[in-house]
């Protein structure tokens, strides 16, 4: 459905649902919940809008993907003809187009390889992918690390990877582990890697196919280029960071943050001048990103603007690859750098600060 098409669709629809339509277009994915809250419609007028807009095909709807109970409503692919969220297929690739490929996925082909970052690959996958498993592949063996250029270009070698394939990545609930494969390929200045948005939860959820087929690949050689240290924080760097003009976001739950729940660390607690702004943020309950405006805004109510030098961290680096993804990939923001140290390695030490909240910050 072409743009003039939905616009003589919308004339002869309530003025709810012209409303819901412009704030889904502008926000992204919604629950009723959310839809309510922005448009103050009631519940009543809201659900009117909606199903008005579902019997005109121009909204699809997807289950929460931590309340099962919930849906998920969002402008229809097949009613714009492109991405409705305006970030690039060469970054964010959309299940639709993932699904019109699965023939060049599935053959032998290094072009293009499909990679599923889980622990759960054998329980089903989708057609054509390969997997790498984030505890036992990617990590340096006895450490919590990433893999030096040796185990990487075995890793990849292995999956059929060279460093001209167009590798998109995907993973089980928020992409945070295929974020963090995502981030450590750019570390090594692959050319072309991509994230499926909305991972493996929305590919099952919405009825695209899986198989419990394991793929065949033929090993390749890589070879890793040298790593892009622009997009890698250490500890030296956030310590200095400390003086500097530096925003450092802990992008852990608030409990975590506070030092409420135990963390995988001898300390709880956070880094002194952090601001915390919850990973989950940046996606919605369907499993895809937020829509550029809602991404910015919690960064923006922070005092946070993509000039800035920015760090993100969280426990041991996934969580903050993925919203170092939404910073850097999606809004391009260009200096923002990934902690993978994170907690795990400043609260073990004896040398640095910690800070817990106060009551009245809780």
């Amino acid at each position: 459905m072409q743009t003039s098409d939905v616009e003589e669709a919308l004339l002869d629809l309530p003025p709810s649902s012209k409303f819901i339509y412009k704030t889904l277009s502008r926000e992204g994915s919604m629950t009723l919940k959310q839809i309510t809250e922005e448009t103050l419609l009631c519940s009543r007028t809201a659900r009117y809008g909606l199903t008005k807009l579902e019997d005109e095909g121009l909204i699809e709807e997807a289950p929460a993907l931590h309340d099962g109970r919930q849906t998920c409503y969002s402008i229809s692919h097949r009613s714009l003809g492109q991405d409705r969220t305006g970030y690039p297929e060469q970054v964010l690739v959309r299940p639709d187009s993932a699904y019109e490929r699965l023939d060049e996925f599935k053959r032998d082909d290094p072009s293009f390889r499909l990679v599923e970052v889980s622990t759960e690959y054998d329980e089903g996958h989708i057609p054509g992918a390969v997997e790498l498993d984030p505890r036992a592949d990617f990590s340096d063996a006895g450490t919590r690390t990433i893999p030096d250029a040796n185990r990487l270009e075995t890793l990849l070698g292995e999956r059929g990877i060279t460093p001209d394939s167009t590798v998109v990545l995907y993973s089980d609930e928020f992409n945070e582990f295929a974020a963090f494969v995502y981030w450590t390929l750019k570390y090594y200045r692959h050319r072309d890697v991509r994230l499926l948005n909305g991972g493996k939860y929305y590919w099952t959820e919405n009825g695209f196919p899986t198989t419990g087929s394991t793929q065949s690949v033929t090993h390749v050689e890589y070879d890793a280029q040298p790593p892009n240290e622009h997009v890698r924080a250490y500890r030296q760097d956030v310590q200095d960071a400390l003086s500097e003009d530096v925003a450092i976001v802990d992008v852990r739950a608030h409990e975590e943050y506070c030092g409420d729940v135990d963390a995988p660390a001898r300390a709880s607690g956070h880094i002194p001048r952090t601001v915390n702004i919850e990973w989950e943020s940046v996606v919605r309950e369907c499993g895809r990103f937020e829509h550029p405006r809602a991404l910015e805004r919690p960064f923006a109510e922070a005092d946070i603007d993509e000039d800035d030098d920015i760090i993100v961290y969280c426990n041991v680096g996934e969580r903050s690859a993925l919203v170092w993804f939404a910073l850097s990939e999606l809004l391009g923001y260009p200096n923002v750098t990934n902690y993978d140290g994170s907690w795990t390695e400043w609260g073990n030490l004896v040398d640095v600060p910690i800070e817990t909240c106060d009551v009245e910050e809780e």
